[in-house]
């Protein structure tokens, strides 16, 4: 019975790790997410589970074009493991509106099956209203939200395949500095979205630095020959919070001072700029003076910037001085 019964759990791991197409998982990392999952198999019993067993009862087809083969879903498989739950529906429908107005369509539609059954499960319930759901609720990304840049499918599915197989890739990339194509090895170690625009970190052909591609600029992009050599001392976290997305200005936070208007005081003791932050009221004045502990970086530049008139910055006496000059020039261009 034992047996019987951890054939089935695997079974359905299985099912789990396999994508819907155009998602692809190939036999070898599909071996080891079993054994990072306890179940002991060899390569020969897993293509044989695969082949002889659940192809014959799941839409599950097999891209043999390549070795090692891979597996995927078909794109229109509707069945969910585990089912899906009210919670869960509501979740991945705030989720779909809000990632719409950050991620391309090519990679947001990679969930629009999961999307779909949310949506669907919610519509069969309409004797709790909550059917509504989808027609009454919207996310609204902070600030200006550009639209994203444009991402072919095969670039975002060969790239992140790269990344989580550890395989190296072969692209064409277009430089916005330079506007030319240029040919490069890249050694995937991660992906960041910030914005509109998803970038790929990667080391480039023999050296160690970590640099920054645009996946919308990448105009080619295959796999390479060339083994897959992993940055050792790279860490994602540490990489972002040293600045390399923020235009980091100096090592030290600095200590913004500033009179700020009532709405944005408002705006302040509900979403704070910082977790260490005082307002204190200015005497004989409705505004505030507002005390942080901020990033010295351009992001909170630009965002005092954003705050035109109801913010007077104090210090650091370099942001005002900048603050000052662009104001400066704004008033003689209107001239």
């Amino acid at each position: 019975m034992s047996e019987i019964r951890e054939t089935l759990f695997r079974y359905l791991t299985m099912l789990q790790l396999i994508p819907r197409s155009p998602g692809r998982i190939s036999t070898p990392v599909l071996l080891e997410k079993l054994h990072e999952r306890g179940f002991q198999i060899d390569s020969r019993s897993l293509q044989r589970d695969l082949r002889d067993k659940l192809a014959l009862h799941f839409p599950l087809g097999c891209d043999d074009s390549q070795k090692p083969y891979r597996w995927y879903f078909d794109r229109d498989f509707h069945c969910t493991l585990p089912a899906l739950d009210v919670p869960s529906a509501l979740t991945l429908v705030l989720a779909e509106e809000y990632l719409k107005g950050l991620l391309p369509p090519v990679v947001v539609g990679q969930l629009t099956p999961q999307f779909r059954d949310a949506r669907q499960l919610l519509d069969d319930l309409e004797e709790n209203g909550l059917s509504q759901w989808a027609r009454r609720v919207r996310a609204i990304p902070n600030g200006k939200a550009l639209i994203p840049a444009p991402l072919k499918a095969a670039t975002w599915q060969t790239v992140s395949q790269a990344l989580l197989e550890h395989r190296a890739l072969e692209v064409s990339y277009l430089s916005r500095s330079a506007a030319e194509e240029k040919q490069f090895t890249l050694h995937p170690q991660g992906l960041v979205s910030r914005h509109s625009v998803t970038y790929l970190l990667a080391t480039v052909n023999d050296y160690t630095d970590i640099r920054q591609f645009a996946l919308h600029r990448l105009e080619t992009v295959t796999f390479s020959d060339t083994p897959w050599r992993e940055s050792t001392s790279f860490d994602l976290d540490a990489y972002i919070r040293s600045g390399a997305f923020g235009y980091l200005e100096g090592d030290q936070d600095a200590r913004l001072i500033a009179n700020v208007a009532p709405q944005v005081a408002w705006l302040l003791t509900e979403t704070p700029l910082s977790t260490e932050q005082t307002l204190t009221p200015l005497a004989e004045s409705d505004w505030q003076r507002l005390e942080a502990r901020v990033p010295n970086d351009q992001q909170t530049l630009w965002w005092l910037m954003g705050m035109g008139a109801n913010v007077e910055v104090l210090e650091p006496e370099r942001w005002r001085d900048q603050i000052i000059e662009t104001a400066r020039e704004i008033l003689s261009r209107a001239e």
